[in-house]
């Protein structure tokens, strides 16, 4: 039997889990920042059970940017499918002269990486606890997947990364909007609707509920950003009063500031997609 801890960092709101098994713990995700990674580390410490790996869902980095605290003086395996781990490495350059401005010495200044790939469909036994992988492929980010706790006769819960959020706003700015919602479809198939999803952003919460929610931020988000892309005459807005007009017509579906600043900086990125596209 497995208990799950929700670990909430304190530098930027995103969720790390620990699963805790009889013998060993599990981390899922593990932050963005020095000092959380630190956090967590003592929490896991605080149990008195060796960590037995890391789990990376997808490939953001406030997902994976605290591993090399977390981990440290420790060698043990950092698992994701094979398109996260290419992804992190990929974008790492592009990451660095990103964040290092933003978040200074809490961005790591030594970056770990995946070091233990797994496929689609695989069971993983990781410090007595089983989980099958879904690569989820693009999505949220530029590539996700989703890693099922299961039991003998049936998933008793699902760690999805990004693949929903609970009621904050979300970062829409990598462009894999139809992917995004196919994702959703097919976990909405696989899964009972009252699994229990443990999300990056908020609380855990039910399959259905998580997954509609998602599903119409999104639709919403893209409706909002097409309508408002040109002016009545068709002129290119300025890309301020675009995000001004999204922006109000996403309060009307969430009311909330969480992350709101995501959302915002998506919209010249996903207007800009779109033009493209009518142009081309």
């Amino acid at each position: 039997m497995q208990r799950i801890h929700r670990f909430q960092a304190s530098l930027f709101p995103v969720n790390a889990y620990v699963v805790e098994s009889s013998e060993a713990c599990v981390v899922v995700d593990s932050t963005l920042g020095v000092s959380d990674g630190t956090a967590l580390r003592a929490h896991v410490d605080a149990l008195a059970k060796p960590l037995a790996a890391v789990v990376v869902t997808h490939a953001h980095p406030d997902h994976y940017g605290a591993i090399t605290s977390l981990v440290e003086g420790l060698d043990v395996p950092l698992v994701s499918v094979a398109g996260v781990a290419d992804v992190i490495r990929r974008d790492d350059d592009a990451k660095e002269r990103i964040l290092r401005p933003m978040f200074g010495a809490e961005w790591a200044a030594r970056r770990t990486f995946p070091n233990t790939i797994v496929r689609d469909g695989e069971e993983v036994r990781l410090g007595g606890t089983t989980f099958r992988v879904v690569d989820l492929g693009p999505g949220e980010s530029p590539h996700d997947s989703m890693w099922l706790l299961t039991d003998e006769v049936r998933v008793t819960g699902a760690f999805c990364g990004d693949l929903a959020y609970d009621h904050m706003h979300g970062y829409l700015a990598d462009g894999h909007h139809e992917a995004w919602l196919r994702n959703i479809a097919r976990v909405r198939g696989m899964l009972d609707l009252d699994t229990m999803l443990y999300v990056g952003h908020g609380e855990p919460g039910s399959a259905q509920a998580l997954l509609d929610w998602q599903d119409g931020y999104i639709r919403t988000y893209l409706d909002a950003v097409r309508r408002n892309a040109t002016s009545g005459g068709g002129a290119r807005l300025d890309d301020a009063v675009l995000t001004e007009r999204v922006t109000a017509a996403m309060r009307g579906y969430l009311p909330s500031e969480d992350l709101l600043f995501l959302m915002q900086l998506s919209v010249p990125v996903t207007a800009g997609a779109m033009r493209g596209a009518s142009d081309g």
